[in-house]
């Protein structure tokens, strides 16, 4: 993705969305930058059917003290 491209495309995710992003526009520019370099990296990366994670996520209730286990 060139800079232009992600100029574009936050600018119009912030319109989109109604956010006015003001004197922050570089911090965001800057920041997914940065996201789109990470994603580059993982993407170049081939993986196939036997890297998927047999495990799955199951979530637990949070212990609250003074609660009996």
């Amino acid at each position: 993705m060139t800079e232009q491209q992600m100029e574009t495309y936050v600018d119009a995710a912030a319109t989109a969305l109604g956010l006015a992003l003001g004197d922050a526009r570089p911090g965001v520019l800057r920041y997914f930058a940065l996201a789109a370099g990470m994603a580059e990296l993982v993407q170049a990366v081939p993986l196939t059917v036997q890297d998927e994670s047999p495990m799955a996520f199951i979530p637990v209730s949070p212990v609250v003290p003074g609660d009996a286990p």
